[in-house]
């Protein structure tokens, strides 16, 4: 079977899983939050699944001991689709840091406004960076993990943009700790492209940083060098350096 085939037939079961896991998180909204997540987690779970067989896909996972019982940030490059997946289904209940527009989508965007996201409109610049910190302090003491991707939006393999200081502002303004993640997603699901190459995905989990002491800056600066560096060893294709997006 080609790629054509293969990546038509796991969209096909994507789109046919977000309806079904869709409608029952919607159907379950009387439900404490705990439930619902959990409910959400069947698509994500369905849906790493669903991609490594049928595009062969699959992920190897590296520094999983350095992930904390407590809750943490979670600043994690951003290549494709596939780590939204991942993180949502392998990690504690997370509260994204999403575009307010996701929340207006049929489905989809009910479902995920049921699982408490950090939703901002990016036209409000300085506002929209204030309610990442006052929504993210109230998520973590509940006890709800926060994930950010710190470039603002998906790069291309290779590609290293401007990491924007919304994480490490909330972390400094917390005390809670920042859990880097690296991955190479992009290599084999391309972040505008349909076809999915088989592969394994490189997953590493770094050391926790500490937040309490360095400044936004220095947290910035910690988690943009551990999650660059380690891309030069898991990425198969060179880094360049982009000043988009971001």
């Amino acid at each position: 079977m080609n790629l054509f085939l293969r990546s038509l037939l796991f969209s096909t079961g994507m789109i046919v899983s977000v309806a079904i896991i869709g409608l029952a998180v919607v159907l379950c909204f009387p439900l404490p939050f705990i439930y619902r997540y959990r409910i959400s987690q069947l698509w994500t779970k369905f849906n790493i699944w669903w991609l490594k067989v049928t595009c062969g896909i699959g992920y190897r996972l590296s520094g999983v001991e350095h992930i904390p019982e407590q809750p943490a940030i979670v600043m994690a490059k951003h290549q494709s689709t596939w780590e939204t997946l991942f993180l949502h289904q392998y990690l504690p209940p997370l509260a994204w840091v999403v575009k307010r527009e996701l929340l207006w989508l049929p489905l989809f965007g009910w479902a995920l406004a049921l699982l408490q996201p950090i939703a901002i409109n990016r036209r409000t610049g300085a506002s929209a960076a204030k309610q990442v910190i006052r929504k993210g302090v109230e998520h973590l003491r509940q006890g709800q993990w926060v994930l950010i991707f710190p470039e603002g939006t998906r790069t291309a393999p290779g590609a290293r943009n401007r990491y924007g200081m919304g994480g490490a502002v909330l972390a400094a303004h917390s005390g809670y700790p920042v859990l880097p993640v690296a991955l190479n997603a992009g290599e084999f699901w391309p972040r505008r492209g349909f076809l999915k190459r088989p592969g394994t995905v490189d997953v590493v989990f770094g050391p926790l940083i500490d937040s309490v002491g360095p400044s936004p800056q220095e947290l910035n600066r910690q988690v943009e060098d551990w999650i660059e560096s380690t891309m030069t060893q898991i990425s198969t294709i060179p880094a360049v350096s982009s000043e988009t997006g971001g």
